[in-house]
């Protein structure tokens, strides 16, 4: 979370130091440059011709997910039995299915249509360094975040704790110095928050705001909840903060009297960053919680440090899956779920075998976006088109020269304030060796220039060629000295990265009725909680299989 740290000086006007400690799922930098249509920025991308970097497409598989909207598809073959299926790969289900397994419920399947697990927490990696495909780190855990600190405890992100019983985190994943700059007027600056060209009363209101933040990350309503917590549902009840839900983050600064263009870019930039989507149709409850939210304690860190690793949560995903073994099923695509007193049926297409499937199981848990479980189970269709989700472009950039600049050191994030894109992180920041002489960067690009709908369908009608040069001619305006030291680009497209908070959503009764089970499956997904991070997916994972084992009568102490 961005802490007031100190003040520096430049030329010669005092400014205010500021860094930001949530980076969460991947975020890309608003500018007046951002808010222009992708088709103008890449009309001159028209003529196809063949990609001049190597590279590759990767995301979801979208032609084996659309399967879903046959209407026919072949009768079942064959018949499994388990006690349990967990439908989906990503943090929610990994963590849906390590806590049954941890209860000793260890006839499950575990089901992703991709050939990987992990959702958009995925990582890669090439013979230069691991790099992420999505979300990349975790900040420093709040005290409600009680199941994430067991598992972080669990696979060593947590080592110890001190005398207070603060947790001591694993120092070598801890996000290394420095960790952010902000590139504007040519120069580098330490930190997101604009303090080049910024004036008197640009500082006056970031300290105005930034006050209140902290302020508000300590308050308690009089249920005696924090005002903003996570898990989100754990925030307290209070009516008049629940109204702000009501409202846009924009709004919320106007009736405060925040009209620093400064400081309102780097609001909005933070509502991309954490939700995909400008601070124009983010819900300004959304809006303050990115700020008032994080207040994670530590024996060894500050609450806006982070962990992060070269692949970024693909670190946790590959050690969440590690256990369950041989119960992990990928491309096994599940096209229709039926449920009854007694037992779930599921029909699943396994794209390895091009065979119909048919497991019947005991009970499910439903890991999957609403807008995917609307069509596996039609009873959850209701609501379905109150979940709103922005897509997302990342690219891992291959170079073979370090990038430079004027001013603040190379970071772990480096964002330009007027780029076209919106910034890119260093995968091997959190290497120990020499400097390295290559590395892989990390660029983001949430769609939000246009409505999500629009925007997924230029994402996806652009090919390899396109979204390279894209990214290429950014980073190259960034960085000059880069111009023929490109080695290769990959790009991945994720058509629906993340929920967005829209107002009227976070406290809405869609949401709320969502999230109950039906009968003999429950759900679990990020989308139950109105934004996507790490914390809020794993949590629903855990929620939702301490109900099933409620269910199956299996004894347990819950981990909530």
């Amino acid at each position: 979370m961005v802490e007031v740290l100190d003040l520096l000086t430049l030329g010669g006007t005092a400014t205010m130091k500021l860094t930001r400690g949530q980076f969460i799922n991947g975020g890309l930098i608003a500018s007046a440059a951002g808010a222009l249509s992708l088709g103008a920025l890449g009309a001159r991308w028209q003529a196809r011709r063949p990609p001049v970097y190597p590279g590759r497409m990767v995301g979801a598989s979208r032609d084996l997910g659309h399967l879903l909207r046959q209407a026919e598809l072949p009768h079942a073959s064959n018949e499994l039995y388990t006690r349990v299926v967990v439908v989906g790969g990503g943090v929610a289900g990994l963590g849906a299915a390590r806590r049954l397994f941890k209860a000793g419920v260890n006839d499950i399947l575990l089901l992703d249509l991709e050939e990987g697990l992990g959702g958009n927490s995925r990582g890669g990696a090439n013979e230069v360094s691991a790099y992420p495909l999505g979300a990349h780190y975790v900040p420093i855990l709040t005290q409600e975040a009680r199941a994430v600190r067991r598992l972080f405890e669990e696979l060593g992100v947590i080592v110890g704790a001190d005398a207070r019983g603060q947790p001591i985190y694993d120092e070598y994943m801890l996000g290394f110095e420095p960790k952010e700059r902000l590139l504007r007027f040519g120069r580098w600056q330490e930190g997101m928050v604009p303090a080049i060209g910024a004036t008197p009363e640009d500082e006056a209101q970031y300290r105005r705001f930034f006050a209140l933040m902290n302020e508000l990350k300590e308050r308690r309503g009089s249920d005696g909840r924090r005002l903003f917590a996570i898990p989100i549902d754990e925030s307290s009840v209070d009516p008049v903060w629940r109204e702000l839900d009501l409202m846009t983050m924009a709004s919320w600064m106007d009736s405060q009297g925040f009209t620093s263009q400064l400081l309102r870019w780097y609001v909005n930039y933070a509502c991309r960053d954490d939700y995909g989507t400008t601070y124009n149709e983010t819900s300004a409850w959304a809006g303050v919680h990115y700020f008032a939210s994080r207040n994670g304690r530590s024996a060894n860190a500050e609450s806006d440090d982070v962990v992060t690793w070269p692949q970024g949560n693909g670190w946790l995903v590959e050690r969440m899956a590690a256990p369950l073994g041989s119960c992990i099923r990928t491309r096994w695509l599940t096209t229709q779920v039926v449920t009854s007193d007694t037992e779930v049926n599921l029909y699943v297409w396994d794209a390895n075998e091009r065979v119909m499937r048919l497991i019947r199981a005991e009970a499910a848990v439903l890991a999957t976006p609403r807008f995917v479980t609307s069509r596996l189970l039609p009873e959850t269709a209701k609501d379905a088109g109150a979940f709103s989700y922005a897509p997302w472009v990342v690219a891992n950039i291959t170079v073979d020269r370090m990038p430079e600049g004027n001013g603040a050191a190379l970071s772990w994030d480096n964002v330009a304030f007027d780029g076209r894109t919106l910034g890119y992180v260093v995968a091997t920041n959190q290497q120990l060796d020499a400097k390295p002489l290559s590395t892989v960067l990390t660029a983001y690009w949430p769609l939000s220039h246009a409505t999500p709908a629009d925007a997924r369908q230029e994402a996806l009608g652009r090919n390899l060629d396109e979204w390279q040069h894209l990214f290429a001619d950014d980073l190259i305006s960034i960085h000059p000295e880069l111009s023929g030291h490109i080695r290769s680009i990959d790009v991945c497209i994720w058509g629906h990265a993340m929920i967005r908070p829209v107002p009227g959503f976070i406290w809405g009764d869609a949401r709320k009725r969502a999230q109950q089970p039906l009968g003999r499956v429950a759900f679990a997904h990020s989308d139950l909680s109105g934004i996507s991070i790490f914390e809020e997916a794993y949590t629903r994972g855990v929620h939702a299989a301490e109900h099933i084992l409620t269910l199956l009568e299996v004894d347990h102490e819950s981990e909530l």
